[in-house]
Parts: structure tokens; sequence; C-alpha cells
């Protein structure tokens, strides 16, 4: 696997010609438009000593992968355009096999609403070794509140992807609810009541995994929460069943903020099998414009976790969009647009702007002005801002990364993951 940034007066042809690839692979791996049109600066993710086969006439991704002595799975990752569906045309080429050394292995925790489109959710789901669906909430008394979960419990399996049950304080106005986890934690029999109701819709729906994520908690209780999550933990590990929890980005154990106190490394990181390191959102829709999560305050958060917990307890927050700003940048005023990697990529091609790099941050960005004359600049993340940071949960023996989240299109997140990585898969 190569990354190539595309140079002033370079074509999709010339560029696949250097290469000794085929165009109409590059374009559909990289969903360039039928059109060709690039953007200066941007990537691509070249697959350059891959094994291909034509489709002749009556011939499945099925058959293909009998004939040819590779798996079903892997023809799906192999050709992340496919989009996990089965259905393909003669005359198609389709990639058999990678030719590339992979680094070593990673687990990827997947994060999406149950409102996810069909052909999104496919096409992600070889990537992932647990699909996370966001989120179970719950009401003051204990009870339960559970989303329309099925479609992703039924193509989950399919795609060799575990269920992790998600579980968090998050209410119907999409905001944290402090009231509610504090509540929670405060009283032993709603505690109990919401843990029993946990147990009996994992066993009943065939989660394997519990996800807790409990933000904005009152400053005063984090044994509390550390020891909700033991007694989760106490619960349902004997029925195989680990629990992680996401923690936020703090970078030492005295950080301050409503946000952070509550969440404690040392006594979480003990409590849990794994936790989730939430790095991502420096860049927000309400702050100044950023890279989402710029890889030194990445690193800080990583160093100062690893001296709290074993790092095999670790995924890596990754996130898979980027915010649009208005400018000039307001404070109290301006808000920001989440937006995927591809409309990043339509964005700058539209307006003619040239993507540029970040060193320091690891990020893409770049600026426009739009009709109406009002500037804007453009974070996001491409293939080099992804492979940063697989690279270096691998190098730091992390468990794996945890993608936030899978509702945009981000092929080339995907195309780096499967092409540098081996990713777990648990069957």
């Amino acid at each position: 696997m190569q990354i190539h940034v595309v140079q002033p007066g370079e074509t999709l042809s010339s560029i696949a010609g250097g290469y000794g690839v085929p165009v109409t692979l590059l374009q559909r791996l990289n969903e360039v438009p039928p059109s060709g049109a690039l953007a200066v600066g941007q990537t691509l993710v070249v697959y350059d000593k891959a094994r291909t086969h034509v489709v002749r006439p009556g011939e499945t991704v099925s058959s293909i992968a009998r004939s040819e002595g590779v798996t079903e799975l892997s023809m799906y990752q192999n050709n992340i355009f496919l989009n996990g569906r089965s259905d393909i045309e003669a005359g198609e080429e389709l990639i058999v096999e990678l030719g590339e050394e992979q680094r070593g292995t990673l687990g990827v925790n997947g994060y999406a609403y149950p409102f996810i489109r069909s052909a999104l959710l496919q096409q992600t789901l070889p990537y992932m070794t647990y699909l996370t669906p966001f989120t179970y909430g719950f009401l003051p008394t204990g009870r339960l509140i559970v989303p329309e979960d099925e479609e992703m419990l039924r193509e989950a399996p399919r795609y060799g992807a575990v269920p992790w049950m998600h579980l968090s304080t998050l209410t119907e106005r999409d905001t944290f609810d402090n009231a509610l986890g504090s509540n929670l934690l405060r009283n032993t029999e709603v505690q109990e009541k919401l843990i029993a109701a946990v147990e009996e819709t994992i066993q009943r729906k065939g989660y394997r995994g519990l996800d807790v994520d409990f933000e904005y908690l009152d400053r005063d209780l984090a044994r509390e929460y550390a020891a909700f999550i033991t007694a989760l933990r106490q619960r349902l590990n004997p029925k195989g069943i680990p629990v992680l929890v996401a923690l936020a980005p703090k970078s030492s154990a005295t950080q301050q903020g409503l946000l952070y106190e509550a969440h404690d490394y040392a006594l979480l990181g003990e409590a849990a099998n794994a936790v989730l390191l939430m790095t991502y959102e420096w860049g927000y829709r309400y702050g100044p414009p950023m890279a989402v999560a710029p890889m030194p305050q990445v690193r800080r958060v990583l160093e100062y976790a690893l001296s709290e917990m074993p790092r095999e307890k670790i995924f890596l927050g990754v996130p898979t969009y980027g915010y649009d700003w208005p400018l000039p940048y307001e404070r109290g005023k301006t808000q920001a647009v989440s937006i995927s990697p591809l409309e990043a990529l339509r964005l700058a091609r539209q307006y003619g702007a040239e993507i540029r790099y970040d060193t320091a941050a690891e990020a893409p960005y770049f600026y426009y002005t739009a009709p109406d004359g009002v500037a804007h600049v453009v974070w996001f993340e491409d293939a080099r801002a992804s492979l940063a940071k697989f690279t270096l949960a691998q190098e730091q023996g992390l468990q794996g990364v945890g993608l936030w989240n899978l509702m945009r299109p981000a092929p080339q997140t995907y195309l780096v993951l499967h092409g540098g990585f081996n990713i777990e898969k648990q069957g």
C-alpha cells in the first residue's frame, strides 16, 4: 500500500500508470467521481501489488473466492466499492489478494447510529472487529431505553463483526445528562435494576460486550463511577461479556473540568476490561478551526493513559470526519458544520482549493470562498491522518482503535486500515 499526494497537472490516468495499477480500480477504491476530477493535495491510496480477477458471466463474489482460494470476507475487504454486496457484473475487475506486508494486528470497534444507511453499514462491517450501535439510554428508575438495533445485529455476523451493547447517559435531546448519571451512581437500588436489565438484554439480543459512556458526571463521583463499572464487570465477565468504558481525553490526573474530573484513569482502568480514549473533538462545532484530532494532543493523552493502565486494555479513538468553519471565527457565535472526508474533497474540487497538510497536527486542511462571499476553512481526515493514528496504536501495542463514527463515508480510512494492518476477527 502506498499513499499518493496529487500534484498539479496530474491525472488519475497518469497516477495509475506511474504505479502500474488499473485506473478503474484506483478510481473505484478511492471513490473518485466518474469525471476523474482530483484536488491538488488530496491523497489516493494505491494497492500496487494486488492480484486481480476479471469477473466472468455467472460468477459471484462467493464463487470467485472459492476458485481463487481466498475468503469471501477478504474479497469485500479488498474491494470496498462492493459495499458488501454479492451481485457483481461480468467485466468488473476485482482485487483477489493484496501483495502488501501488514504492520501488525488491530482490534477495530466501530460506532454507528441505528439509522445508518444499509449500504454504508455493509461497506464498513468487513473492517470491524466489533460493531457498537449507539446507544442504549435509561430512565431515572433504571429502565432501559432500547434503540432499533435489529438490522445492525442481523448484519454484523455476516461480515465477522462482534456486536457490543452501548450504554450511555445521552438523552433524546442528544446531550449527556449530568443529573441522570449522578442519580444512578448515588442509588444502589437503581443501579441493580439497570444492571439486571443490561444483563437480560445482552443475553436476549446476542451482544458479546458492553461499552459504557457516562459523560459530564459530578466531580465527586469518580469512585462511585468506578464501582459501578466494577459491578457490571463482576456480573458480566462470568458470562464471557467484557466491559469497556469510554474516557474523556485527559493528559494528567489533575486536569480540571466537568468532562474530566469524574473519569479517574487509574480507577476506571482497573475496573474495566478495556477503555476507549476519546482522542478527538479538539476541533469541534463551537471551537476555533483546528484539526479534529491533532497528533501531539493525541499522543499526550495516550502517554498519560499508559502511565495509569496496561496498554493492552486501550482502544485509541480515531475520528472519521471533519468540520467546515465559516470565517472569521467569532467565539460564541461561529458554528462549524460536520462533514465527511468525501464531502471535504468534493468542496475542494468544486472551489479549486489546494489541500495543504499540517505536519505537526498530521491533518489536512484547505480554504475556499463560497458563492455568498464567505470564506471557509475545512479540516478533515485523509489517508495520512488515519495512518498516523493506526500506526501509533499498533506501535504502542494497544488493543486497537475505536472509530467515531461509521455514519459518514470515509473510504480512505478503511483502505489504509486494511492495506496496512491485519484486522482482528473473532468469528
